[in-house]
């Protein structure tokens, strides 16, 4: 067998259609059920797979091996691989192998899809044909197989990172290193630190890194090592919170899609990606303004009774949350818990005492939350659902107030992921208009006739 692949989810089927269409020999194994709209690609393309179970005789007789990032290192099936000497790549490593386009990877525990997103935006104002893909959306390997176009805008993660070998960045952005997935990396920040910092590798003269210059973390790090590539260092802290002055040319900041001194941080790395590529100050102007954020990511709802509810489910760690709070400008009722990812709360606590009123815990153990932050907060309840969130969210927030949602956890333990918590607080928001709106209706009264 040419090339095995672990998981059958986006990023596993995507490497198989790569594979097959480059005539490799290949066989997907995912230890789940694989969904239907996954197997019936991989049958339309005559692509061997067996599901809920692994058949470690055929995967061990693989010439190389392409995981799932969701698949950690330390699984017993990926030790023996590499035991046996067999290559373990992730998806990335291989759809890289298949374009000599200009690629522009973007990582950081936080800002990774807004920024990925703000650069495929300016990109394809511009008249370019731009990909975005990785850790967002769409595989790299299925857009590999499927098309060639002018830039690839590649979100990586550290899981991604961690698989690669002859992968490169031709432009690299490194936002930001903070405490995340710890517990993939042995609760160990340097073992976390240096996956990030992978996104350097292969890099030469002729590429340019994007870096953070305010993260300790990065710079820190990239003290004690040679960085081949030509740098920009970029400041996170700003005077102006709306506009950043760049190449002799101001640049306005979208308030609606871009707040927040982290997302003016964000905005300045995507410039200088881009000026980098020849884009006029123009044209990216014209992109910043007409930039919509992604879902999930401080997404403003509506305002109910005065009070705005705001959407920031992806903050899935502490730094987020810290930036959440940071950009919020009313009186907040914050909504957080889920699944603790070895969270250290301590950084956020001062601004929680300044920026919140109350705290509405919402996951099945919320332990953590009730320890670091009944000493400051007067108001905490908890609850087991997003209604229930809701509901008594509402009771504290008065005319003026925000509702934010910015958890500060993974969403495992009540929701599928942050996507579905992040949909569910949204419909969840918008029942309360429709409701609203129907009880006013019952209260108008019609003419006699």
């Amino acid at each position: 067998m040419d090339i095995v692949i672990l998981g059958a989810g986006e990023s596993g089927v995507g490497a198989a259609i790569l594979a097959k269409k480059n005539n490799f020999n290949v066989f997907v194994s995912d230890k789940g059920s694989i969904k239907e709209q996954y197997k019936k690609e991989l049958q339309d393309r005559d692509i061997s797979f067996e599901e809920n179970k692994h058949t470690e005789k055929q995967i061990l007789n693989a010439k190389e091996v392409i995981k799932s990032p969701g698949i950690p290192d330390k699984a017993a099936l990926i030790v023996a691989l590499k035991k046996k000497g067999i290559p373990v790549i992730s998806e990335i490593e291989f759809a890289a192998r298949f374009t000599n386009k200009v690629i522009i990877g973007i990582t950081g525990s936080n800002g990774k899809t807004t920024t990925t997103n703000l650069i495929f935006h300016l990109l394809n104002t511009a008249g370019y044909h731009a990909a975005m893909c990785g850790n967002v959306g769409t595989s790299f390997a299925r857009l590999v197989a499927n098309e060639e176009p002018d830039f690839w805008v590649v979100e990586l993660s550290s899981f991604q990172l961690d698989g690669i070998n002859r992968f490169k960045a031709n432009i690299a952005i490194l936002l930001n290193i903070t405490a995340d997935h710890l517990d993939r990396y042995d609760y160990k920040m340097e073992n976390y630190i240096y996956s990030k910092l992978r996104i350097l590798s292969n890099q030469s003269e002729k590429d340019l890194l994007i870096y953070n210059a305010s993260d300790y973390n990065i710079t820190n790090t990239l003290n004690q090592r040679k960085v081949a590539a030509r740098t920009i260092p970029v400041q996170n802290k700003f005077e102006d919170q709306g506009s950043v002055m760049l190449y002799g040319f101001k640049f306005m900041m979208n308030p609606r899609s871009l707040k927040g001194e982290h997302n003016l941080f964000n905005a300045t790395c995507a410039i200088h990606a881009v000026k980098s590529l020849g884009l006029d100050d123009e044209v990216i102007q014209r992109g910043i303004d007409t930039f919509v954020n992604v879902a999930h990511r401080l997404e403003w709802i509506t305002q109910i009774d005065g009070v705005d509810f705001i959407n920031d489910s992806k903050a899935t760690n502490v730094d987020s949350v810290y930036y959440a709070l940071k950009a919020m400008t009313q009186k907040t009722v914050w909504i957080a818990g889920g699944q603790d990812k070895g969270n250290d709360y301590s950084q956020i606590i001062p601004l929680v005492e300044e920026k919140v009123k109350a705290l509405i815990c919402l996951g099945v153990d919320n332990s953590k939350l009730l320890e670091n932050f009944s000493p400051v907060l007067k108001i905490i309840e908890e609850s087991k659902s997003v209604e229930e969130a809701i509901r008594l969210a509402r009771l504290y927030a008065e005319e003026g107030d925000v509702v934010l949602l910015s958890p500060a956890c993974a969403s495992f333990d009540l929701f599928k992921n942050y996507v579905a918590r992040g949909d569910l607080f949204k419909a969840a928001v918008l029942k309360l208009i429709r409701n609203k709106n129907e009880s006013h209706r019952d209260d108008i009264s019609l003419p006699e006739t």
